[in-house]
């Protein structure tokens, strides 16, 4: 009896933990700012074409998406941080191709995160 309360009680601790984290995106928005810096250039239009490590480090945040959230936390942290520095949305919305990146939802600064599947 003492055995399954315990096995009971630790099959609920891990559920509630299991859904506790369940809805959160793993990727931050130091990290989305920090595979991304490398592309203000471009996409402000201050260069003409996104450098080799623009490319590559969206090819790392690109890999690194295990989930819908992810996907949502990059683009908002995108959005935020492109109002900031100026980006053009006439850039911006290049990047995907010129890097030959897919990213699974349009990058642009008009691109509603929260409607991302």
């Amino acid at each position: 009896m003492k055995n399954n309360l315990i096995f009971s009680m630790i099959f609920l601790l891990s559920l509630l933990f299991f859904l506790a984290h369940t809805g959160e995106a793993d990727i931050t928005c130091s990290t989305v700012t920090m595979k991304a810096a490398p592309c203000v250039t471009f996409a402000t239009g201050k260069a003409t074409t996104p450098a080799a490590a623009c490319c590559s480090g969206l090819q790392q945040l690109a890999q690194s998406v295990k989930s819908v959230d992810d996907k949502k936390a990059i683009c908002r942290c995108l959005k935020g941080s492109a109002k900031n520095l100026g980006v053009q949305d006439r850039f911006l919305t290049q990047i995907p191709t010129a890097c030959k990146i897919k990213v699974g939802f349009p990058v642009s600064t008009t691109t509603s995160c929260d409607t991302i599947q």
